[in-house]
């Protein structure tokens, strides 16, 4: 494949969508890549005449189906790196530089790709043209902002850095579970019935949740699952700075919803340190009260959005929530450095009385790696729960917890302690058996 012709004619295709677009306000999704894959068409045929007139040679059939679909790809998908995003047993795709890519692949297996661009010069400006090709949320990738958080067509997360790394660095990670339940990821053996008894009752029980693991854990999964146990007609919002859960686009699950992304925009910071047209969490946190909402999921925390977090618990409905950590008490501390973080305004005080207060529940996911004795074999990657840690207010307003369930000897999660005020579970489903027949210890 020519990739320089199909960058040249993707320039031409995108101003000709773009005048052809301002003729037809309202244009919906579809219809701008039925008329993007017409104009695709058109130029191909243009480009073949001109070779046939100029005796560069003629493209065969195939040839020029090959082209057409590198073209509309680079339009309205991920140009050469769509085959990738397509495998269906890639999990990951790391870049560092064009032509140095990685393919992580669900089982562990890790091998080179090909290369994504011509050079570096060129991949930038693909991820300034998907950056901007957003016409509801822009984002602005350039020397003034130099990282670009993305929300991929298909769902899928590209995080970009350009100009801070000596070559540009991307991740796309792609979520290949959205429609999965709690009994979806007992039978893939992340946890037993009787844990998923629990979470199920927990939610259930409107305990306020948050998921806690590494990076690749599993947290985005996990957290669907416990959001297929809510009752379809539940009137739901989630909140997220990319919108990665995608509950809105499954209408069986969730009848009543609104999705929120933030915004981060673009242009000079203003006197309130924040860039111009930037919507944050906190801004749509306050609004939203006024959406009839019974529940919030506030996505993915790793900064001043756990703020946001803490409001949406107040309102004690069963808000959920997913934070980077080595183990569960690792998030608690995580979340009050995070709060602490966010201005001066919060003190350790505030940020502990508010984890002690309004989280009950902190569920681990631990990623393991095992390795094969022979030499050069990829690793191997297990995925489990191996805490289940209850919160609540202890002395001095700081977080007091229990261990519901404990790591055991193999690191999966075993019965631990039954807290007194979990009792309420039994009430919604939760058959504790390995309590001693329930029984708070």
């Amino acid at each position: 494949m020519d990739w320089t012709l199909v960058r040249t004619l993707r320039t031409q295709a995108a101003e000709r969508l773009s005048s052809a677009l301002r003729e037809r306000e309202g244009t919906d999704d579809a219809s701008q890549r039925e008329l993007g894959r017409s104009i695709v068409q058109e130029l191909v045929t243009e480009h073949v005449t001109a070779s046939f007139h100029t005796s560069t040679g003629t493209a065969t059939p195939e040839e020029q189906q090959h082209l057409v679909q590198a073209l509309f790809n680079s339009l309205f998908g991920l140009g050469r790196l769509q085959p990738l995003v397509d495998h269906p047993d890639v999990e990951n795709i790391e870049i560092n530089g064009f032509d140095n890519v990685v393919l992580q692949y669900s089982d562990g297996r890790l091998a080179y790709g090909p290369p994504v661009a011509d050079s570096d010069e060129e991949l930038i400006e693909f991820l300034q043209f998907l950056a901007s090709r957003s016409q509801a949320n822009e984002r602005p990738f350039s020397p003034a902002s130099p990282e670009l958080h993305l929300r991929l067509d298909d769902g899928s997360r590209l995080a970009a850095n350009a100009w801070i790394t000596p070559r540009p660095a991307v991740v796309i990670r792609l979520h290949r579970l959205r429609k999965v339940t709690l009994d979806d990821l007992v039978a893939r053996d992340l946890m037993d019935e009787e844990l998923a008894s629990l979470l199920r009752a927990a939610v259930r029980a409107r305990l306020s949740i948050v998921v806690s693991g590494a990076q690749g854990a599993g947290k985005t999964t996990l957290l669907r699952a416990l959001c297929a146990e809510l009752d379809p007609w539940e009137r739901l919002g989630t909140l997220e700075t990319e919108y990665e859960l995608h509950l809105h686009e499954l209408p069986e699950q969730h009848r009543r919803i609104t999705a929120w992304e933030a915004r981060p925009g673009s242009g000079e910071v203003g006197v309130d340190g924040k860039s111009a047209g930037a919507v944050g969490l906190d801004a749509i946190l306050y609004g939203s009260f006024r959406f009839n909402l019974e529940r919030f999921v506030v996505g993915e925390v790793r900064g001043k959005e756990v703020l946001a977090m803490f409001k949406a618990m107040q309102g004690g409905a069963g808000s959920m929530s997913t934070t980077h950590a080595s183990n569960a008490h690792g998030a608690i501390n995580r979340l009050a450095t995070l709060a602490m973080e966010a201005g001066p305004h919060v003190s350790e005080g505030f940020a502990d009385r508010q984890i002690a207060e309004h989280i009950d529940l902190i569920v681990h996911v631990t990623l393991e790696y095992g390795y094969d004795q022979k030499p050069g074999s990829p690793p191997s990657r297990v995925r489990f729960i191996s805490e289940v840690l209850y919160v609540e207010q202890g002395e001095g307003g700081r977080p007091a917890t229990t261990h519901v369930y404990r790591s055991g000897s193999d690191g999966r999660a075993v019965a631990g302690t039954l807290p007194g005020p979990l009792a309420i579970l039994s009430r919604f489903g939760f058959q504790a058996r390995s309590f001693n027949g329930g029984a708070a210890a």
